[in-house]
């Protein structure tokens, strides 16, 4: 591995020159799963997304992003992790061959998947159109579980018998709008995830996601840290596609680069396979512990960097801002300190997160980006032991007694950290739903002030629970 020959010190903003050389190329396991929905129109596939989207997530957030699109999230399932894609309604029109739809509409989605849930209706019974999606998914050779949706009575469960004809194995009847047979699916999708494909990555090496919206410099920046060309750069938007890594060592310090395609705005994203372009930055963010948000000098904090922004930090991920084409800034009458006042207004959410001012083409700033991303990322390794986490814990109860609902009390039993990378802390109370946001927020602030976390998000959990046993 060539190391990768940096500058002086300098201070969080700076700007300094970089020189580098070569690095060997690496590649990464650990992608996330996914998992896509599809169907014929109005079968129920927005109402199974938002109930799998919402299953078992009893995560409490202290920062507050942006609306995430709804077309991709992260789902917690019943023992693994995936990514759940809706891909919309499959429409037919007379003479017009239904794959050319497919393709055209939901192909990035379906190349993507490890699984896919193939929806129907159990009202409207087997239709022309399913036999058409169906000899058309069949020809991926990706894993497909036929759902048949809107199984609310014991009646319509006979219907699921004339699904078998479609060839894809036994259908599984459930009913999306009331929950019935979701744990069901569940299991039969886990069962049909690629093994080990979300094992977590390894915690001993920083993996460093370069994202942003498209045409920011992402690309110049992954090939001015590596010293090559190993990413196209051009000026025309979306030209990257897939995610690229690259190994390089930093400060004798080894660290993954993760290039990834450009993420538009939901308003601004084309039809077709660029519907979906988002769902590979997504999974480079999943794997990365920090995330470079490239922001360009020229547009700065624009909507639509806001929304990446939320799209890392959903993920409790870190995230240090690069205002790139920094050496164009007089040029475009930037003053440094309204650049910063300004971006700060926009990531009001996120206060904490570092700022630099970097060229990718000229090298300034990128020495002092890198290490603050190494910084974030031991800043994200901290250890709380449990019996300082629950001593702060119950000072903090006592400076400040939650609210009680009537009769009933908040009790705070035990807390405990579950996991670094990202930092994630579980607090166990008799009641989840009665902790308010604003006592969310107190103890949020209370561990991230006794234990000195100041630039990385922390994933705070409330879940039922009484006194650890004893062994």
């Amino acid at each position: 591995m060539t190391e990768l020959i940096t500058g002086n010190d300098e201070t969080t903003q700076d700007m300094a020159p970089t020189e580098s050389d070569s690095a060997s190329a690496g590649d990464a396991s650990g992608l996330m799963p996914v998992v896509a929905i599809v169907g014929r129109p109005n079968v129920g596939k927005s109402t199974l997304f938002n109930r799998l989207a919402g299953q078992r997530r009893a995560v409490v957030a202290d920062e507050a992003g942006t609306t995430r699109d709804r077309i991709i999230l992260p789902v917690e399932g019943i023992t693994r992790r995936f990514f759940l894609v809706d891909t919309g309604g499959i429409s037919l029109e007379d003479g017009e061959p239904l794959w050319s739809k497919v393709y055209e509409q939901v192909r990035a989605a379906l190349a993507d998947a490890d699984v896919i849930i193939f929806l129907t209706d159990a009202i409207d019974g087997l239709q022309p159109a399913d036999s058409e999606i169906a000899d058309s998914i069949r020809k991926l050779g990706t894993p497909i579980i036929t759902v048949v949706n809107k199984n609310e009575g014991e009646r319509r469960r006979f219907a699921t018998t004339e699904f078998f004809g479609l060839g894809l194995g036994e259908p599984i009847a459930i009913s999306a709008i009331r929950g019935e047979g979701i744990d069901d699916l569940l299991n039969m999708v886990e069962d049909l995830l690629p093994p080990g494909s979300d094992e977590k990555l390894d915690t001993n090496v920083l993996r460093l996601a370069i994202v942003g919206r498209p045409n920011v410099g992402k690309s110049s920046l992954l090939n001015a840290i590596t010293g090559e060309d190993r990413a196209i750069v051009h000026d025309a938007p979306g030209t990257t596609r897939d995610s690229v890594d690259s190994w390089v060592s930093f400060e004798d310090q080894p660290l993954m680069l993760i290039d990834t395609a450009g993420i538009r705005k939901r308003g601004h994203i084309e039809p077709g396979p660029e519907k979906f372009s988002a769902l590979r930055s997504l999974q480079a963010i999943e794997r990365c512990n920090v995330a470079i948000l490239v922001i360009d000098a020229e547009e700065i904090a624009t909507s639509q960097d806001i929304h990446v922004a939320g799209y890392v930090l959903e993920s409790y991920h870190s995230m240090v801002v690069a205002i790139n084409k920094w050496d164009l800034a007089g040029e475009y009458g930037l003053n440094g300190a309204e650049v910063v006042k300004d971006v700060r207004k926009r990531l009001h959410w996120a206060p904490y997160v570092p700022i630099h001012f970097i060229s990718a083409l000229t090298g300034e700033g990128i020495p002092a980006l890198l290490r603050t991303a190494q910084e974030l990322y031991t800043e994200q390794a901290t250890q709380v032991s449990e019996a300082a986490l629950n001593t702060a814990l119950m000072e903090a109860l006592a400076k400040h007694p939650p609210p009680s609902q009537g009769r009933r009390h908040l009790r705070l039993f035990r807390g405990e950290q579950k996991h670094i990378h990202p930092l994630t802390f579980t607090v166990y109370v008799n009641s989840p739903e009665m902790v308010h946001f604003s006592y969310q927020r107190y103890l949020m602030n209370t561990i991230r002030t006794t234990f000195h976390i100041r630039r990385v998000p922390v994933r705070l959990e409330f879940r039922k629970g009484g006194k650890k046993r004893k062994t």
